[in-house]
Order: structure tokens, then C-alpha cells, then sequence
């Protein structure tokens, strides 16, 4: 994979820095996108400090302008990007009723709507070199989850598109497939801790008491099975929704 070029989006922190962190393990060059690319300087500092090579880049996901110049500076910069991982999300939590319409349509943007620029401006360059991985973020609140409906339609979103990408572009070497966390400690899921007034310790300990594994998930825990995607053994995998969530979903 040495020759290999990635962009992670959402990778600040969080799920994105631990995928972008083992890709490079893993020997790819990554491009480190985020928001706001200052932003991206721990993740890019720990990738490089460990021998690997990395760039920050600055993007907002949900805009068309912003996404293309930040994959062209990649190529630019690292080379074609071949792998994707289409990380960058955003919570606006709310039951229906009082979700505003800038609840939904800021976090479909986000998650939906960057998936798709994000892909499109990086498929190019996976269909030129017959060979390409994309890896979608997905959630278990995809099967419904209270409080989410703007987020569990995005993530169920997510599962169609990533079967549609698997269909149309498998016949240039690019698989696509998703990964549907359950509870992973982040900075996100402690905001919502927060937001329902929950010391985050104790919503930790009350969420592993409902898995089976008996414990909450971690970023690394998504990064491996990120790194098994990527990865050049996993190219008869595609189409498919990989649920790491510490036992069976419904």
C-alpha cells in the first residue's frame, strides 16, 4: 500500500484521526481533512511523527467548490487519492417535533450530501488507476434511533449509496463498502452526554451494560476494520454494511 494515497474526511479527531492514523500505519499517504485544516495539525503531527506522510486540508463537505479544491490539492500535493473514507459528520439531536428545518437539512449536507462530493471528486482518479476503496461511515442508529431522525436517515442513507457505488463502479476495481458503528467513546458522544445532562462516565457504563461484549467501543476499533477495507485482501468485498457494534444488531 505504500504507494497508495487516502483522504479521511472528519479527521480532527475522533473516529476520522484514528482511521487516517492507521492507514498511514498501514503505509498510505493521507490527506487529513477537516473543516478547518489547522484543525487537522494532531492527527497530521502524530502520522508524521511516527515516519508516515500526511497533509491537512481545509473543506466543507457540503460544498461543491470546497471539496474539489481540497482533493485537487491533494493529488497535487501526495498524488492521486485512491482511497476514501467518508468520515465527516455532525449531530443536531432533536425529537421531530422540535427539529427545525436547519437541524435536518445541516446535518444531511454534512453527512449525505458530502459523501457524495467527496466521492465524486475522488472516483476519477480511482477508475484512472483500475483500483480504489471507498469506505463509508455509517451508525447502527441507521435501524431508527430516538431523538435522530435527521441523523438515522443520513446513515441509513449512507447503506444505499454505498451499494450503489459498489454497483457502478466495481467493474474498475473499486470496491465500496460501509461500517456502522454502535457506541464509540468520542467527543461526540460526549456531547450528547452532556446534552441530556448525563456524566459521561456513567452513560458509558450504562450503554456497555446493553452490549454483549460488555464494554463501549473505541475509534481504534473502527480503524482496523477501516484497514481491513482498504486493504488489497479485502478486494472481493464490496456491497456490504459491516455493523462494529460488540454483538448482533436488529
Amino acid at each position: 500500500m505504500a504507494e497508495r494515497v487516502a483522504v479521511v474526511s472528519g479527521a480532527a479527531r475522533g473516529i476520522g484521526a484514528a482511521v487516517a492514523q492507521r492507514l498511514a500505519a498501514d503505509g498510505l499517504a493521507v490527506g487529513v481533512l477537516d473543516l478547518d485544516a489547522a484543525h487537522c495539525a494532531d492527527t497530521v503531527r502524530a502520522i508524521t511523527e511516527a515516519g508516515g506522510k500526511a497533509v491537512a486540508l481545509g473543506a466543507d463537505v457540503s460544498k461543491e467548490d470546497s471539496v474539489a479544491a481540497a482533493v485537487e490539492e491533494l493529488a497535487g500535493s501526495l498524488g492521486a487519492p485512491t482511497v476514501l473514507v467518508n468520515n465527516a459528520g455532525i449531530l443536531r439531536d432533536n425529537l421531530l417535533f422540535k427539529m427545525s428545518v436547519d437541524d435536518w437539512d445541516s446535518v444531511l449536507g454534512v453527512h449525505l450530501r458530502g459523501a457524495f462530493l467527496m466521492t465524486r471528486a475522488v472516483q476519477k482518479y480511482m477508475v484512472e488507476a483500475k483500483w480504489g476503496r471507498v469506505v463509508n461511515l455509517s451508525s447502527t442508529s441507521a435501524l431508527g434511533n430516538r431523538g435522530q431522525a435527521n441523523y438515522s436517515a443520513a446513515k441509513a442513507g449512507m447503506q444505499g449509496f454505498t451499494k450503489t457505488l459498489a454497483f457502478e463502479l466495481g467493474k474498475f476495481g473499486v470496491t465500496a463498502n460501509a461500517i456502522a458503528p454502535g457506541f464509540i467513546a468520542t467527543d461526540m458522544t460526549a456531547a450528547t452526554a452532556a446534552r441530556v445532562g448525563v456524566d459521561f462516565e456513567d452513560f458509558q457504563k450504562a450503554a456497555a451494560a446493553q452490549i454483549p461484549v460488555q464494554r463501549v467501543g473505541t475509534p481504534a476499533d473502527i480503524a482496523h476494520t477501516a484497514s481491513f477495507l482498504v486493504s488489497e485482501g479485502a478486494g472481493f468485498v464490496s456491497g456490504q454494511v459491516i455493523y462494529v457494534a460488540g454483538g448482533p444488531t436488529n
